[in-house]
């Protein structure tokens, strides 16, 4: 049950208080709980002007999706805009990622902005006028291509916030990297990409970052309400791989074979047994799902093998570690039983999304300043998962949602990763204020409190 807003915020309070106590990766120095409001009313007023702009690079860019690593046209668009403002440019880190620095009037910290480029393949249902028609070729199928997870929004509102910043160029003590990062959902087959490339190639480093924010939309929270945790905000993702390996044989005579479909499908519903009998998940959520499942291509012939694919979330280590252990366990004891053989592989793709206890603790004020103390809400941590982690494992990061809940739905009816993805476009000046207030009042609060 989702608590209410005023509970939410008593709630919010303790957790922070606790949160402090458990700091373990504070920046250097101390950030008062207040807003630098001559600044922060100049880019308002800014942001506020450029909205509408905001809203038509999201529709341009919703329009013209790319997957990752193939992030051209964005990062064209976005280092063109940089540049015309007169922001210094670094393009192709980590491939397709785009960097913009911004250097103020004196020296002083550096705050590291990010959003993220790539969309989905997934083909687009519903009737905007700037839906996405786009099709391509992905692990060996046709599909279209579409911004079904904000991935868009993101870019503009950070594109935004660009513009808004070097309005105040001239009283600004310190220094602004802005990240638009590909691949945040995954790396072609064979390839690398998102933030721990990104990471690889130095983009925390050359001016070092003392501090970074990110945001995401989130299509199932109300408008104007942001959400955070500090702590575990996003779970760990590990994906696995199960070949079954049997024996192929005519559809009309089973008998002669080792069925892999049969013996999949055996192991596809003892890994639903982890979660519910192996894992004490009162103390922490953990997911196993298997995504997809492929074998065969014909009705009367049994294939030789079958493989599926699945992810693995996870907010614990030695609970990882024993989610690890069974889904090896199950597939290839029951592969075995059945005569058959399955190979697994399991890989980390995403380590947990950690947000700095003592860096949340002293921004969520500017947020709270931002859209009102009640709709700065704490919430349970969430099982998806998120390549900002591998910034916030470098340097102390805060990672929130973004509430944009399309009109006349209800929360939970419009789904990320899904056909009929849709976004409150209301939210995304919030979005670029948002990005703005936290990079400034951070500078800010580190100079006068030197």
């Amino acid at each position: 049950m989702k608590p209410s807003p005023k509970i939410s915020f008593f709630i919010s309070l303790a957790g922070l208080l606790l949160s402090i106590a458990g700091f373990s990766q504070a920046p250097a120095k101390k950030i008062p709980a207040v807003s630098n409001s001559i600044l922060t009313a100049q880019v308002d007023k800014i942001a506020d002007v450029i909205t509408p702009k905001v809203i038509e690079w999201r529709r341009d860019i919703h329009q013209h999706p790319e997957l990752g690593n193939r992030e051209f046209k964005t990062a064209e668009k976005i280092a063109a805009h940089l540049r015309a403002l007169g922001i210094e440019v670094q393009t192709q880190v980590g491939k397709t990622g785009v960097v913009g620095l911004l250097k103020g009037a004196s020296p002083g910290p550096v705050v590291a902005l990010r959003a993220d480029m790539d969309a989905l393949p997934i083909t687009e249902r519903g009737s905007l006028s700037f839906k996405s028609t786009v099709t391509t070729e992905y692990n060996g199928k046709t599909t279209g291509v579409m911004h079904a997870c904000g991935h868009d929004a993101h870019v503009a509102m950070l594109m935004g916030a660009a513009e808004a910043l070097v309005a105040v160029k001239s009283q600004l003590k310190g220094t602004i990297k802005f990240i638009f990062q590909p691949c945040e959902e995954g790396p072609p087959t064979g390839e690398q990409g998102g933030a721990q490339l990104m990471v690889k190639e130095g983009v925390l480093d050359n001016p070092k970052v003392d501090v970074v924010f990110g945001q995401h939309i989130a299509s199932g929270s109300q408008t104007g309400v942001i959400t955070f945790r500090p702590g575990g905000f996003y779970a760990a993702n590990d994906i696995f791989r199960i070949t079954v390996k049997g024996k192929q044989s005519h559809g009309a005579s089973p008998w002669a074979g080792v069925d892999p479909i049969v013996t999949g499908a055996q192991i596809l519903l003892g890994l639903q047994t982890i979660v519910s009998r192996n894992v004490p998940i009162t103390e922490n959520a953990a997911v196993v799902t298997v995504g997809a499942f492929n074998a065969g291509n014909r009705q009367n012939i049994i294939p030789e093998e079958a493989v599926m694919i699945g992810t693995i979330r996870t907010f614990d280590t030695t609970m990882r570690n024993t989610i690890h252990h069974r889904v090896r366990e199950i597939a290839t004891h029951i592969a075995a039983s059945a005569g058959a053989v399955a190979e697994v592989s399991i890989s980390a793709e995403d380590p947990m999304v950690f947000n700095n206890h003592f860096l949340t603790s002293q921004m969520v004020p500017t947020l709270q300043t931002l859209v009102g103390i009640s709709n700065v809400v704490l919430v349970p941590a969430g099982t998806g998962a998120e390549d900002f982690a591998y910034y916030a494992q470098k340097v102390p990061g805060f990672f929130f949602r973004l509430g944009a809940l399309p009109k006349g739905k209800r929360p939970g009816e419009v789904l990320h990763h899904t056909p009929d993805f849709q976004l409150d476009e209301a939210s995304l000046g919030t979005g670029v204020k948002a990005l703005c207030h936290l990079a400034l009042d951070y500078i800010e609060h580190y100079h006068s409190n030197k």
